[in-house]
């Protein structure tokens, strides 16, 4: 059976990824007409995300974010379909790197983890590996189906980048730096853990939820760099990436605070352009759970 959805699904999505842009992003506004008006894909997550995190924004304000954001998130995803299809020259063109000497500066001494949120576009942050001489990781999670999870691996390793399973990353950094390789490893770090893996709890956009740490663990143990990558949307199809170090040597950082600035940064991000944001996500469903101090 995946081998078959597969079959049936590949040629469909190669297809959009070969499409011109005007024609790509006009099938992007039929497919937020569909999901947002006809299917209504996750809006009451979407809603209750919206008024957890923003109380003090009006319904008007919301529906108006709610709808900015189905349509972000119908371009995001027919953007990681064009990656299939997506030239290095074009990639430079639409994914613009405003400081990467920040990560060259540091990689000549040490190895960097680099941390951002799902916000924005962060399938292409796989791009930076074309200005760094450093050997780029990418850390994601599985895919169900074999096959996709194969296509998607081979995508993302078009820019001098190693996909890795979150599983695996301790193991692989632990590795790298005993045999003296200099490695940046990019980390999507606002995902929710489950409770009883949830080592630490801290507020999230004013929400006390667990979170994971293990760029902090790494950072500390390892005395790696800490950069965060913050990515905006200019305007439709181009984005701009800028780099903010957290700290250039993990070993001096106290306990959590890695962590904590890392959540600083995501937030003031999200609340710059809100609508940019993978809302659709339960980022906040343990929240109930924290542990009485």
């Amino acid at each position: 059976m995946q081998l078959l959805t597969y079959i049936l699904a590949y040629p469909l999505l190669w297809l959009i990824s070969i499409l011109p842009y005007r024609l790509f992003y006009g099938f992007s506004d039929v497919l937020f007409f569909i999901l947002y008006y006809v299917i209504g894909y996750r809006k009451k997550v979407v809603r209750a995300n919206l008024k957890l995190t923003m109380p003090e924004k009006s319904n008007k304000e919301l529906d108006q974010i709610q709808r900015d954001f189905y349509r972000h998130l119908c371009d995001l995803f027919l953007e990681m379909v064009k990656t299939m299809d997506l030239s290095k020259e074009d990639v430079k063109k639409r994914y613009q790197i405003q400081n990467i000497e920040v990560i060259q500066e540091i990689e000549k001494e040490k190895s960097i983890l680099i941390v951002c949120s799902h916000y924005a576009n962060w399938e292409w942050n796989v791009s930076m590996n074309n200005y760094v001489r450093s050997k780029g990781f990418a850390v994601y999670q599985k895919i169900g189906n074999i096959y996709f999870d194969r296509m998607i691996k081979k995508f993302r390793s078009k820019w001098n980048t190693t996909p890795i399973e979150q599983k695996e990353t301790v193991k692989t950094v632990i590795r790298n730096e005993k045999q003296d390789v200099t490695g940046i490893y990019g980390m999507v770090s606002d995902q929710s853990p489950m409770v009883n893996k949830g080592q630490y709890w801290s507020s999230f956009m004013g929400v006390k939820v667990p979170v994971f740490n293990g760029a902090e663990v790494l950072a500390r143990k390892l005395d790696l760099a800490v950069v965060f990558l913050k990515v905006s949307k200019i305007k439709r199809g181009y984005y701009r990436a800028d780099f903010i170090p957290i700290t250039k040597n993990g070993k001096s950082t106290k306990e959590h605070e890695i962590t904590e600035q890392f959540l600083k940064l995501a937030e003031q991000q999200i609340k710059e352009r809100p609508e940019h944001y993978l809302w659709t996500h339960r980022r906040w469903k343990h929240r109930d759970k924290a542990p009485v101090n």
